[in-house]
């Protein structure tokens, strides 16, 4: 006796054949810019909040800056979920509730009796919040330019710059004013504009509802999965449009009741499951060789990118600088900043490089400015300290996503910005950290400084082999079309 049948409505998206480059698109870019600004601009312009923290609990160097590298490491470890939850839910939802969920960290942080506390908010719970907020955001981004997608990543990154220059002094001013507690709650209160960015990430795939009919409700895939499936069955043909693969899916999900088909229909199961894991998770990039290299950048790049923003304020008042000419640092830093991902965008986007070589330069030079930190010691020595490494680092940040989506294509941007960050966290976690260890056995901030900027020649080294390997792929790839076309000359010839 049959059983009932039961039925389940199933969103199936047709994604367009390219990305827009403009109409909507302008307000992805918007929420972009603000995302990067209310996360990594606020990590930035922490460094105000450190001497007040470092001072009220007197801890160390190396225990206050835990409070910054647990934010930035959990950025990067929860990546991955963050770009899972958003192909399984969406990236406006996901969004909204990493706004709600940092926050509401930060504010239970300016409650915080102690650093362990401190750790938990405003370091794991406000970090968790960026990190849904921030990868949904970004990948939305490339999803929607295409041509444009260099200019638009830094423009959509200069959100960092333009909003550390006004938070720096802001955080400074509410300080003076309501002590870093009160300041803090404030700032999480700002923060619940993550949530107004996620109302903006209109889908770009255009949903429409599909009815079908199954004999128990966990038999009804989704059509995507059933479509991509066809091409691993012997009786559906490989040209067959959508519809027609759905039709002949759910004849083979009725035939699936036969005892006889028990070991077809498993092998379609797993099929179907390994599948759907891919939609949500590409797991397949940890075998890309190139992207991996590129990974290895990453780990070494962040043990240098986080940790002069967040010693730079205190080694100016080590060095006697007033503290609002030393929070001023910051926001000098940021106009340069935002003046160097604009304006490198631009040129990346000119392709008169490669982006990879562009990047190794930049990299090389930042790594070279930081290491001449220490020299710095006056107020004008450390404003053109400033202007130099927001300069580099403005270039730097400004096509190193672009770079990632040329090697592995903008359908696996999703997934490989979330390794990416997975694989790059250990350099987020233990890059303050480290140079707070060499601070405090060194009693000098400057040791900080050059910690970073070893780290980021180290991390140049790993773009130089990704630039070797991306040569000999084309002229292995130049050599096939070569041989292809002689031999095909020959064909006609005969």
């Amino acid at each position: 006796m049959n059983s009932p049948v039961k039925t389940q409505r199933v969103r199936v998206s047709q994604a367009p054949s390219t990305a827009l480059d403009g109409g909507h698109a302008w307000f992805i870019l918007l929420s972009c810019f603000l995302v990067f600004g209310l996360t990594f601009g606020v990590i930035k312009s922490f460094g105000v909040f450190y001497v007040e923290i470092h001072q009220y609990f007197e801890t160390t160097a190396t225990e206050t800056s835990w409070i910054t590298a647990i934010a930035v490491a959990t950025i990067h470890v929860i990546a991955p979920v963050a770009s899972a939850l958003s192909a399984r839910y969406s990236h406006r939802s996901v969004v909204m509730v990493g706004g709600l969920i940092c926050s509401l960290g930060v504010m239970l942080g300016s409650f915080s009796r102690n650093l362990i506390e401190l750790y938990l908010t405003v370091g794991f719970l406000n970090g968790f919040g960026y990190a849904l907020t921030w990868t949904p955001t970004v990948t939305m981004l490339g999803l929607y330019f295409e041509k444009r997608r260099p200019v638009a990543n830094a423009l959509a990154s200069a959100g960092e710059c333009i909003l550390t220059f006004i938070l720096t002094p802001l955080f400074q001013l509410l300080i003076d004013s309501y002590s870093w507690r009160g300041a803090l709650l404030i700032l999480g209160g700002l923060q619940l504009n993550l949530c107004v960015c996620g109302i903006l990430l209109r889908p770009l795939k255009a949903p429409r509802d599909v009815t079908c009919e199954v004999k128990a409700q966990e038999e009804c895939l989704s059509l995507e999965l059933l479509s991509k499936d066809k091409s691993e069955r012997p009786h559906e043909s490989r040209n067959s449009d959508n519809i027609e693969a759905t039709s002949t899916g759910l004849q083979d999900f009725e035939e699936t009741q036969n005892p006889a088909m028990t070991d077809s229909n498993n092998r379609t199961k797993r099929t179907q499951l390994k599948t759907k894991i891919l939609l949500y998770v590409d797991y397949t990039l940890i075998t890309n060789p190139r992207f991996m290299v590129y990974s290895m950048f990453g780990v070494f790049a962040a043990l240098g990118f986080f940790a002069p923003a967040l010693f730079l304020v205190p080694y100016a008042r080590s060095k006697g600088i007033e503290e609002y000419q030393a929070a001023a640092l910051m926001s000098i830093s940021a106009v340069l900043d935002l003046f160097g991902r604009v304006f490198f965008g631009w040129v990346a986007n000119l392709r008169l490089v490669q982006t990879v070589t562009q990047l190794t330069a930049t990299v090389i030079l930042q790594g070279t400015v930081v290491l001449l930190c220490p020299l710095a010691s006056s107020f004008p020595e450390l404003v053109g300290f400033s202007a130099a490494y927001g300069l580099v680092y403005g270039a730097t940040v400004a096509i190193h996503i672009t770079v990632l989506a040329e090697l592995v294509g903008v359908h696996r941007l999703g997934s490989a910005l979330g390794f990416f960050m997975l694989i790059r966290s250990s350099g987020g976690l233990l890059g303050p950290p480290i140079a707070g260890f060499f601070i405090d056995k060194m009693s000098d901030y400057g040791t900080g400084f050059l910690m970073a900027g070893v780290a980021l020649i180290v991390s140049a080294m790993f773009l130089l082999l990704l630039h070797q390997m991306n040569h000999r792929a084309q002229r292995s790839t130049t050599k096939n079309q070569n041989t292809f076309r002689a031999e095909a000359k020959e064909l006609d010839m005969t």
